[in-house]
Parts: structure tokens; C-alpha cells; sequence
């Protein structure tokens, strides 16, 4: 039987960094993050990445592990996550895998092949093909080779479309070719996931526009100069992170950056119904959902009864 972890996960301001701390603290465990953008150094505010005092003496891996004009991808997470893991398993400890990005924890739970990780010169070339060709004549040549890739991605996808041309000049094989033989292994990781959320819809927005007005006052739009100081640009993954891009954008207008508040906090709900929609297709996640306002107490005695029927508590 594959290894047991346990998941923390649940759309944007709902709680998962201090249940995640409680249940490690409760079961002798590690938390490890499954957030694409906490990854970034500099990132601190934007990214509610938790400061030492909320950490509370737990371990914390994949926090400020990559500079943010540095790509991180999901093929990287699924290699540097497995090794934390396995890490944690050896030493005897639980891991308490803590995120709200679906993608990176669902890798990891099933142990995605990305040996694949491409080539970056060969990126390149096929980035500025993208550029000087355009996306109707990429998804062509893409069509030629895959054409299922093809026919799920839109023209201005250049990202994907580009990391599908990629996948098959540097391995041989399509992308499609790699996603069925991952479906078919069996999973690296027995995983309960745990989602939170709250029962209303309009207390998870509320909640949510309370946390952009708390990092705005805290310093979001010093954080996202520094950045822009740095050399960070629109072009490279950190600066697409919601908080970050849309008061990018703003000072680039030579608005006042401040008035982004109501884009970041409209991007931000949309976020969380995306990730909603992600987790509900998901049968296997137990729900704990807030009435109002969190109940870490109540949570942590749901999440550990919910685990100890597979050993983990």
C-alpha cells in the first residue's frame, strides 16, 4: 500500500495554514507547502506566506525556495515535494501537505512522471516561434503530432502550447502519450484530503476582502516595488501571482497603486470559485465548513478523527 499523507487544502483565505499548524502539532508532524506562489522569496504578504511566530515551532518546507524571476513549475514541485515526504517518513514525523494549488497536490499524490522537464533552449526557440508565427499556426504543428493536446487548447495558450511542442521534440513522446501512462501507475501517495470552506458563500468572499485590505496595510504594494526594483516583470511567473499582477499593471498605468485594492480582491473571489469548483469534482475530500468564522478547535478534533482510522493520528 502506498505511504499515507494527509492534505489541508481549500480555496484562498479559509484557514489551511492554521489547521495545517494545529494538526502537525497534534500528530508530531511537518508541514509541507503545496502553494505555486509561497515558493518565491519576497513573496510574503501577497502569498499569506506564514511568518515564523504563526509557524509556531513546526517545520515548514518549499517556503522561499526559488527567486521570483526564477520559472517553478509543477514538474519541480512534484520532485522537490516527494523528496520532502520521503524525507519526513524516513525521520518517522507525519506530513501535512498545506496549499490551496489543486494541481501540485494531485502531482504529488500521484507521483507524476516529469522526467520530461524539457529543454530550455528548445523552449526558447519554440517561444519565439509562438511569437513570430502565432498561435493559430503553433496549435497546427501541434495538431500534426498530438492531436488531442490540440483540440483542448485554445490559440493564445502559448504556455501549454509551447510545453507540448516541447515535450515531444526533447522525450519522443506527446504530452498525451505521458498523461495516459501516468493515469494508468498507481498512485505514489495514499492521501486524505481535507478541504476547508464556509458554508456561505458571501462569508468566504467577505473573508476574503478583509485579507486584501489587511496586505494592503501591511505593505502589499512596498513588496510588489521591490519587486519591480528587482527586474521582475509581467513575463515571468511571480509577478502573474493574484495582488502582484494587478498592482503591476496599475503602476505601469501610472495609476495609484493603491486603488487596485478592488481588482486584487475581485481576482481573489474568482480564485477561490475556481478552486471550488476544482475540489468539488474531487468525491474523496471530507469537508469542514465554517459557520461565519473558523472553529480551529472544532476542525482540528473532525480532521484528527477523520485520519485515525488509517493510522496517521
Amino acid at each position: 500500500m502506498p505511504p499515507q499523507i494527509a492534505v489541508i487544502t481549500g480555496p484562498t483565505a479559509t484557514g489551511k495554514t492554521a489547521l495545517g499548524i494545529l494538526l502537525a502539532k497534534a500528530l508530531d508532524g511537518e508541514v509541507v507547502s503545496a502553494d505555486s506562489m509561497q515558493v518565491y522569496r519576497h513573496m510574503d504578504i501577497g502569498t499569506a506566506k506564514p511568518t515564523p511566530e504563526e509557524m509556531d515551532g513546526v517545520r515548514h518546507h518549499l517556503l522561499d525556495i526559488v527567486e521570483p524571476y526564477e520559472d517553478y513549475s509543477v514538474a519541480r514541485y512534484v520532485e522537490d515535494a516527494t523528496r520532502c515526504v520521503e524525507d519526513i517518513l524516513a525521520r518517522g514525523k507525519r506530513p501535512i501537505v498545506v496549499g490551496g494549488t489543486g494541481l501540485y497536490i494531485d502531482a504529488l499524490i500521484r507521483g507524476t512522471a516529469f522526467s520530461q522537464r524539457g529543454d530550455q533552449a528548445t523552449r526558447e526557440k519554440l517561444s519565439a516561434e509562438y511569437d513570430a508565427l502565432g498561435g493559430q499556426a503553433m496549435l497546427r504543428r501541434l495538431s500534426e503530432v498530438d492531436p488531442a493536446a490540440a483540440r483542448r487548447l485554445h490559440p493564445n495558450d502559448k504556455k501549454r502550447i509551447v510545453r507540448a511542442l516541447e515535450i515531444f521534440l526533447v522525450t519522443g513522446k506527446t504530452i498525451t502519450e505521458h498523461d495516459e501512462e501516468t493515469k494508468k501507475a498507481p498512485p505514489r501517495f495514499a492521501a486524505r484530503k481535507i478541504a476547508l470552506s464556509y458554508r456561505e458563500r458571501a462569508d468566504l468572499y467577505e473573508r476574503i476582502n478583509l485579507r486584501v485590505d489587511e496586505m494592503f496595510r501591511r505593505g502589499l504594494v512596498d513588496e510588489v516595488r521591490c519587486l519591480l526594483e528587482m527586474g521582475v516583470t509581467a513575463r515571468h511567473t511571480a509577478m502573474q501571482a493574484i495582488g502582484y499582477k494587478e498592482i503591476a499593471e496599475a503602476i505601469a498605468r501610472g495609476d495609484r497603486p493603491e486603488d487596485a485594492k478592488e481588482a486584487v480582491k475581485l481576482s481573489s473571489r474568482r480564485y477561490a470559485k475556481r478552486q471550488l469548483s476544482y475540489l468539488r469534482a474531487d468525491p474523496g475530500v471530507k469537508w469542514i465548513l465554517w459557520e461565519n468564522k473558523p472553529d480551529f478547535d472544532r476542525a482540528l478534533q473532525i480532521s484528527t478523527e477523520y485520519l485515525e482510522d488509517i493510522g496517521l493520528t
